[in-house]
């Protein structure tokens, strides 16, 4: 389980977050939802310790990670897909699927056969340059890469932006299909609300950095979501 507890985080003066607390647990998915530039983005950068934190703690699966380093997060499970994707455009779709490699024991590092089974048209495109693909294949291919860490934590960062709705679906199916599995948490950001709501358990709407609305699936109201989002 993932545990956020009341962080804050600066850039300089600045400051991103404010006292936020959230909890991600394996086998579930919890929906980071808010308009542009209220912190969703600073939240998963927390989380994977590329911005340190300047109050409050991260704790995962009981070990507090606060002030771990990002390449010893990976090694602990946590993969994060950014925001526009960020595949490498001059390296294959192999060899992009390949630097997910890096925190894994060597006896680990092969592509797991659910990366084609998701995405078919990875296999198909092997060869082919990063930077040659659509902006829908270049999500999947950066999924694609995550799920090569075999990650226990899967951070993802409004994956349907810009992106044409078959993929979408694909994306979503996915995300369903890796939640079944119950060997990971997701932590999904998204604005794209119709698609947060059916695949979330948990929602979390932020605003200027804050919490501002937090429920279950079971105890949502949609009404209260929607003003929230809407502040």
């Amino acid at each position: 389980m993932l545990e956020v507890n009341a962080i804050n985080l600066h850039y300089g003066a600045a400051q991103a977050l404010r006292g936020i607390s959230l909890k991600a647990e394996i086998g579930t998915v919890t929906c980071v939802l808010g308009r542009n530039g209220v912190g969703k983005t600073s939240l998963l950068r927390a989380l994977i310790g590329q911005h340190a934190v300047s109050k409050g703690s991260i704790v995962w699966n009981g070990t507090d990670i606060t002030a771990l380093k990002p390449s010893d997060r990976a090694r602990a499970g946590i993969a994060y897909v950014p925001q526009g994707r960020e595949v490498f455009p001059l390296l294959t779709v192999e060899e992009n699927l390949k630097t997910g490699f890096a925190p894994l024991p060597r006896d680990q590092r092969s592509i797991p056969d659910d990366v084609f089974s998701l995405f078919p048209v990875l296999n198909s495109m092997l060869g082919r340059r990063g930077g040659d693909l659509s902006g829908g294949q270049q999500q999947q291919l950066a999924i694609g890469r995550a799920l090569v860490m075999r990650p226990k934590l899967l951070l993802l960062d409004e994956p349907t932006e810009g992106i044409q709705p078959s993929i979408i679906k694909d994306i979503g199916r996915a995300i369903t299909y890796l939640r079944g599995l119950g060997q990971m948490a997701i932590v999904l950001v998204e604005q794209y609300l119709d698609f947060a709501q059916e695949l979330g358990d948990q929602f979390a709407v932020m605003d200027r950095g804050a919490v501002v609305y937090a429920s279950t699936k079971a105890d949502l109201d949609e009404a209260k979501l929607k003003r929230a989002m809407a502040i």
